[in-house]
This record gives C-alpha cells, sequence and structure tokens, in this order.
C-alpha cells in the first residue's frame, strides 16, 4: 500500500499542485486539504480514491499558486483613503504629525483586505479530476514496484515453510521409535501381571494415532499452495493472504504441539519465524 504520486498543471494564472501519499492500513483512512475554491469537491475526490486506492492511510494535497498578477487579495482603496483622511483630521485637531508607518496601521483595520471567492469554472475542474487520476496512476505505479520486491519476499517465505515441512519426514520413524520407547521404559516399574496386553496394544495404537502428524503436513502445504495461488491473482488479495496465513499459523503450531522431538522443533520454530516475516509483509498489500 505504500506508494507516492503528483500531478501538477497551470490553469488560467494560476498553478495547481496535488500530491497523494499512501502507507499501510487495515481500511481506507482519507485525509484531504484542499484549497479553498475546491472544498465543494471533497466528497467527488474522496469517491474517486476511495474506488481507485481501496486500502491504506491516504493524505491527498490539492493547493493553487497565482502565477500572475491577479489575486483573490485585494486591498479596498476606497477605505484606506477614507481611514487616511479622517486620521488627517485627528492628528491636525491633535496636532499629531503622521508618519510613514501609518501605512501600515491602516492596512491592519478591519474590512482594508478583502479576499474575493473565486468562482470554480467546470472546464478548470474537468482538468483537475484528469491530473488527480494522473496523480493516482503515478502512485500505483509505485507501489506496483514496491509489490513486485514484496511479492518475491512473501513467495520465498512460503516456500521455506514447505521445504521445512518436507525435511520433518526424515525425523518421524525415529520420532515413534522414541515414543514407543519412551513408554515401555515407563511400563518397566510395573508387574507383567498388572498390564492388560490388549488394552496396552489398544492404547498404544490410540496414543500413536494421536500422535500422528500425517493430516497437520497435508493440510500446512495446501495452505501454503493455496497462498501461492492466490498471490497470483490480478484483484486486490491482501486480505485473503492473510486468512490463509491465519490457517498456515494454526497447523505449524499444532505440528509443534504433537512434535515431541527436539530436531522437529527446531523446525517448527523456522517455520514460525517465517510465518511472522509473512505476517508482517502482508500489512503492507492490499
Amino acid at each position: 500500500m505504500t506508494g507516492y504520486g503528483k500531478a501538477e498543471c497551470e490553469l488560467s494564472q494560476k498553478k495547481v499542485t496535488i500530491e497523494i501519499k499512501s502507507l499501510n492500513s487495515k481500511q481506507m483512512d482519507l485525509n484531504t486539504r484542499i484549497s479553498q475554491i475546491f472544498r465543494e469537491k471533497d466528497l467527488e475526490i474522496r469517491r474517486e480514491l476511495s474506488d481507485k486506492l481501496v486500502r491504506g492511510k491516504v493524505d491527498f494535497i490539492l493547493y493553487t499558486e497565482s502565477l500572475g498578477e491577479d489575486s483573490a487579495t485585494k486591498i479596498n482603496a476606497g477605505i484606506v483613503k477614507s481611514y487616511y483622511k479622517q486620521m488627517e483630521k485627528i492628528s491636525a485637531e491633535l496636532n499629531i504629525s503622521l508618519n510613514d508607518s501609518i501605512l501600515q496601521t491602516i492596512l491592519t483595520l478591519p474590512e482594508v483586505v478583502k479576499n474575493e471567492r473565486e468562482e470554480l469554472n467546470d472546464q478548470e475542474w474537468k482538468a483537475i479530476l484528469g491530473k488527480i487520476s494522473e496523480a493516482v496512476e503515478s502512485l500505483d505505479k509505485f507501489r506496483m514496484q514496491e509489490g513486485a520486491i514484496l511479492k518475491q519476499d512473501l513467495i520465498f517465505n512460503v516456500q521455506s515453510i514447505t521445504s521445512l515441512l518436507t525435511d520433518v519426514g526424515q525425523y518421524e520413524e525415529e520420532r515413534v521409535t522414541r515414543i514407543k520407547e519412551k513408554i515401555f521404559e515407563g511400563l518397566k516399574d510395573i508387574s507383567i501381571e498388572q498390564v492388560n496386553e490388549n488394552r496396552l496394544e489398544q492404547e498404544m495404537i490410540f496414543y500413536l494415532e494421536k500422535m500422528d502428524v500425517n493430516e497437520e503436513k497435508v493440510r500446512l502445504l495446501n495452505h501454503c499452495n493455496y497462498f501461492l495461488e492466490t498471490i497470483e491473482l490480478a484483484e486486490p488479495v491482501g486480505k485473503k493472504l492473510g486468512f490463509i496465513a491465519q490457517e498456515i499459523g494454526r497447523e505449524v503450531n499444532t505440528l509443534g504441539s504433537k512434535a515431541n522431538h527436539t530436531e522437529m522443533q527446531k523446525l517448527v520454530i523456522q517455520m514460525k519465524d517465517a510465518l511472522e516475516r509473512i505476517k508482517e509483509q502482508l500489512l503492507n498489500v492490499l
């Protein structure tokens, strides 16, 4: 979601500059700063940006600069002259001389400076709307460049998890053997007459099935493959990838709780590390 776009145009003695900055956010969080003349178009601008940018903390700035002598701010010459004549009369009555700073004082008095409201020209607004689209396209281009790098990083981390999952297989036979040995070791102190062999066999099978991780491995691999398929879609998939990452995390956690093997636990920790990097990066995906 991170990006920056800018566009400029010159219209009837003024320069219009548009800047858009976007940072990551779970929702669309839009803040606008617009010149007074364009305030009536605020809702239209918001709709345009929300439709095209989808998500992110977006700052939109539209400001104007005067290029000519004409300005919306005018000095009311009649009022200035009136104030000056009145001051001349008062100074004569009080026998006080007027100095050069009197003009600066007059300029601070009420109604000397007036702001004439500019009317929004439909033709000019159409041109500005086109420049807003241009700035959005510029921001999207920036996003695409950042996204290409981000995509490769996400793919790398998901593939790391699948690679670690493959490594789990080499420890499974040894793991089952150790579990059996641990159970029999615990039975050494129990008299054989006290043990029901049929019940022991049933409990052993139940325990080994409970500790079996094949289902978790299959589901984890399926989630990782689904993640890699989804990331290739042209539509915004950030939220969907977030949900898939949650499912990946669930299977990784279950795998870790069942592992009961030091080397497998190490692999699970590396999977969790890769998953945390994925979750962190997904905060910046639309």
